[in-house]
């Protein structure tokens, strides 16, 4: 029985016991073992994280995390921002310091170092610093503060970065955290002390304009990782190595996939003639599949009347991601941030019945979306992408078949590209956002969720929750898939819309003769070209499938001499549509293999003296595995059987 001097802790399975009033995180992992305490790093009170020495007033659920959570991850790398910080002030004493939050592996911290810049040596003492640091065992401690007093702090700082983040602050929520001999404003939590950090590496130096602003003063940016053990940092260390050998922006550079250009603005990629066909072999996998599935294909324009998305909804809700207006004709046009819009006008252009449902039109549409300078990144972060799109509009009847069929179409592309670890994620509403973030119809926002979240079960597909992550205009499904070498990617989601139809004043006639307003699913399984190319190049170590290549075949004559016999294989090969290239540089035969292997062509044909008299060729595989000799017309049967797999 629960005293007054009782409260009752739920932990994660359910289980129940009772504690002392105002005991903290720490001190229950601690009743529970010293093992647990040992290695315990933050709590999570009532789904809030909180320090482990905060004490506990209330009954409250309570989940211990430590370094295999994901958010005891989050706080261990926000501590060591904190670390970083004190190493940089020691460093730089006139440093001004602006966010420094925990990333997907690691952290960074942005800093105003008044000019002075970051060298690779310098990067090696901060390491060595924080490590010296850490080894102080330093306490994270907690101190409320008035925004009076905090405003006075930093001002008599002259940190204008702080201050301008106390505007946002109300009076009784601020607190500043001290370790060492560094005080920061945060909100924390943080780890107990900076013993727990064992291992730290600064990977990167970095610009970024203060509020990712253009406009505003360019800051330096420290990336940097930290683990409880050196093992895992050496394990990362290899890791690392890997995905910079697999960078796609590398990649794409020496495979001349696509390229950049100031003139033509940042994040506006230019596809190279590689990329180009890499392009158009994916639309040719995808406009097949979406044939044999009943989808119509339709085109739309690039720009559109500021009517048309306040009528969506994307205005005001999604403005800030689009570009400015254009003002033509006494009207406002805006560059297209999405295609559904218009894919709904077409739909409201015919005259239909319920025999026509389900009506699911699909578009390769360009999208032009205005992200921040800061958030640009290669091909993953662009302005201008293009988008494997399509709607379904379909009775309630027809939900549940047609939103698994586009689960289902998922999980078939994964297979084709052997993407093996991928996790569906449910995203939800926040019923307390309605009207603000989410459109306000909180008993269509239960049926479709649920809806949804039947389909998923039925289906057998695991899949989270994921609070306040939906649609303003729905729930969807958003898919994350894992690289070989296990970086993690945002592809594709799935969206049910229970909004834009009637806000479109979308109708069918049902059997009864009546006018009934279709459910609409979004969805959009390869994401855009610019971000699925960029995750293929890194899955694949740049190494494409065969179908996939931008060339297929390299044919390295021995010699001058043999050019002649070299273009007659080509064109045998051509003939049948297998993208084939002649190597006839006046070069040994060994710098044009290597050069092959580095172009990461899938087979290169030798040939020489022997091949020419023989009518054949010697056939290599990207990797160097010899194939050994064979007729023109043997190996050519071999590839379009290859070839013919993915068309």
């Amino acid at each position: 029985m629960t005293t007054s001097e009782n409260i009752s802790i739920t932990f994660p399975d359910k289980t129940i016991r009772q504690f002392r009033k105002g005991i903290t995180a720490y001190e229950i992992a601690k009743e529970i073992s010293d093992g647990l305490a040992k290695r315990v790093l933050v709590g999570k009170v009532n789904q809030q994280l909180v320090d482990l020495s905060q004490p506990i007033e209330t009954n409250a659920t309570v989940h211990l995390l430590h370094w295999d959570d994901q958010e005891g991850k989050s706080t261990f790398w926000h501590s060591t921002a904190h670390l970083l910080a004190e190493a940089v002030e020691k460093k730089y004493p006139d440093a001004k310091f602006w966010v420094g939050p925990p990333i997907d592996n690691g952290f960074y911290y942005d800093i105003d170092l008044n000019g002075k810049t970051v060298s690779e040596a310098d990067l090696l003492e901060l390491e060595k610093t924080m490590h010296q640091l850490a080894g102080q065992n330093n306490r994270y401690s907690r101190k409320k503060m008035s925004k009076a007093s905090a405003i006075a702090y930093f001002t008599d700082k002259g940190d204008e970065y702080k201050l301008d983040l106390l505007k946002g602050l109300e009076d009784g929520t601020i607190t500043f955290y001290t370790q060492g001999n560094f005080t920061d404003l945060c909100r924390g939590p943080h780890i107990p002390h900076t013993g727990f950090i064992k291992a730290i590496k600064l990977t990167n130096v970095a610009g970024a304009y203060w509020k990712g602003d253009e406009k505003n003063k360019q800051l330096t940016r420290i990336y940097g990782v930290s683990f409880p053990n050196k093992k895992e940092l050496d394990d990362y260390l290899v890791f690392l190595a890997e995905q910079k050998k697999r960078d796609h922006r590398k990649l794409g550079k020496e495979l001349k996939i696509f390229t950049f250009d100031d003139q033509v603005g940042p994040g506006l990629p230019l596809w190279l003639p590689n990329g180009t066909i890499i392009i158009e072999e994916l639309e040719k996998l995808a406009k097949r599949v979406e044939f044999e599935q009943g989808y119509k294909r339709v085109s739309t324009p690039h720009i559109a009347k500021e009517e048309l998305y306040i009528t969506s909804g994307h205005l005001p809700y999604y403005a800030d991601s689009m570009f400015p207006p254009m003002e033509l004709d006494g009207n406002k046009y805006y560059l297209k941030a999405m295609n559904c819009p218009h894919h709904h006008k077409i739909f409201k252009s015919q005259q239909m019945t319920y025999k026509d449902l389900p009506y699911r039109i699909a578009e390769y549409g360009t999208c032009y979306r205005y992200e921040q300078s800061g958030e640009l990144f290669g091909l993953m972060r662009v302005r201008s992408l293009k988008m494997n799109d399509a709607h379904i509009y379909c009775r309630k009847s027809q939900f549940a078949e047609e939103f698994a069929k586009v689960n289902e179409l998922y999980i078939n592309y994964f297979k084709i590209f052997n993407i093996q670890k991928y996790a569906m994620r449910l995203s939800l509403h926040e019923p307390s956002k309605l009207g603000e973030k989410y459109v306000n119809e909180p008993e269509l926002w239960q049926e479709t969720e649920a809806m949804v979240r039947n389909v998923l079960i039925d289906s057998k597909i695991p899949f989270t929750e994921v609070a306040d992550e939906a649609a303003f205009y729905g729930p969807k499904i958003d898919v994350q898939i894992q690289s070989v070498i296990g970086k993690e990617f945002t592809l594709a989601t799935n969206q049910v819309d229970f909004s834009q139809g009637r806000t479109f004043q979308l109708n069918f006639t049902n059997e009864h003769n009546e006018d009934e307003i279709p459910l609409i699913i979004h969805r959009a399984p390869l994401g855009t070209h610019e971000r699925f190319i960029a995750f293929l190049l890194e899955h694949y170590a740049g190494v494409l499938p065969l179908w996939l290549s931008p060339i297929q075949l390299m044919i390295l004559p021995i010699s001058e001499k043999y050019l002649p016999y070299s273009q007659t294989i080509s064109r045998t090969f051509l003939s049948k549509s297998i993208r084939t290239e002649i190597d006839d540089r006046n070069e040994k035969i060994g710098r044009k293999i290597r050069d092959t292997e580095m172009a990461k062509v899938p087979y290169m044909l030798i040939v020489g003296e022997k091949e020419m008299n023989d009518h054949t060729i010697t056939i290599r595989k990207h990797g160097g595995l010899d194939m050994g000799n064979q007729p023109v017309d043997k190996f050519l049967d071999f590839i379009l059987i290859e070839i013919s797999k993915y068309q």
